[in-house]
């Protein structure tokens, strides 16, 4: 088992420095060539880190080429990153790489672990399925999480919005002040309504910006607050009444959820009750009933 696994370990890296000397021939050759001319490149530590991030980079596309996705299921996984807060252009890229390496990491550790010997045809498939999932979960929970914070705080920056506007300021101005002031308090909704001040300030119109908001969070609170500013922009309705009702609204949705869930409470408790608690008070209560009853009957039945 150990002469596998040493053979293994170093199939794999000649496999990485082949691939390393073939994707990295010109990195390798201005290493050299900077290792043996040292004044013509000094190589600092921000270099080096940039250095590595690309490199990283790279691995991780030619990765990702591996994994077969059509033009629909690319603008799926990119939405979807959108929503968790990941926009940049790699971000694709590092995902799909990271679908290829993590099945590729479980089943590397199921083989030094020792539990692929055991039944190799079923704990390898395993661990290839958990691992190809593994980024869909993480990134399905880092949306839920960021769709939380913005519901979360939601109510206060409408609050601020409508301080904002009867001030005298206008919805833009107001939306990029709130955006300001919320970035301690509310850092996820701070960066998405100040994505939607910059849009407004590079030409796109109120509504396609307010519009893309929605997009972005697929909230429908947000949705419904987009609807409402939309259809008072076009009616010519006041913008602070509008907000003011929409956030009595979700305050007053949110004591629902929470009278809601604490309804649910009891049926809940069912289960813990009959399995964690029950058993031991039916032990302490009847526990000593029981062992005086075994003597009494051992004592009758010895006379």
């Amino acid at each position: 088992m150990v002469f596998a696994i040493l053979a293994f370990c170093a199939i794999f890296l000649l496999i990485v420095s082949g691939g390393l000397l073939i994707f990295y021939r010109e990195t390798i050759q201005a290493r050299i060539a900077s290792a043996i001319n040292p004044a013509a490149k000094r190589i600092t530590l921000k270099t080096r880190i940039k250095d590595t991030r690309v490199m990283l980079g790279d691995v991780v596309e030619q990765f990702e080429r591996i994994v077969p996705k059509s033009e629909a299921e690319v603008s799926v996984a990119q939405q979807r990153l959108i929503r968790a807060g990941l926009r940049e252009e790699s971000a694709v890229k590092y995902f799909y790489g990271a679908k290829v390496i993590v099945p590729l990491v479980l089943c590397l550790l199921a083989l030094i672990s020792g539990l692929g010997k055991q039944s190799p045809f079923v704990m390898y498939p395993i661990c290839l399925g958990i691992g190809f999932l593994v980024p869909d979960f993480w990134l399905g929970r880092k949306i839920t999480k960021r769709q939380a914070a913005v519901r979360k705080g939601l109510p206060d920056a409408l609050d601020l919005l409508i301080i904002c506007i009867e001030a005298g300021l206008s919805l833009d101005q107001a939306t990029a002040r709130t955006a300001q002031e919320l970035r301690n308090a509310q850092p996820v909704l701070s960066d998405e309504l100040g994505i939607v001040a910059l849009e407004q300030r590079a030409g796109s119109l109120r509504s396609d910006a307010w519009k893309h908001l929605a997009d972005r969070t697929g909230i429908d609170s947000v949705r419904n607050l987009v609807s409402m500013l939309i259809q008072s922009e076009q009616f010519g309705t006041s913008i602070a009444k509008t907000l003011r009702v929409h956030s009595d609204t979700l305050r007053t949705k949110r004591v629902q959820e929470i009278e809601e869930k604490a309804a649910k409470l009891p049926i809940k408790l069912i289960f813990p009750l009959v399995f964690f608690i029950f058993p031991p008070l039916f032990l302490v209560t009847l526990g000593p009933a029981m062992i005086i009853m075994a003597d009494s009957f051992k004592t009758l039945f010895n006379h």
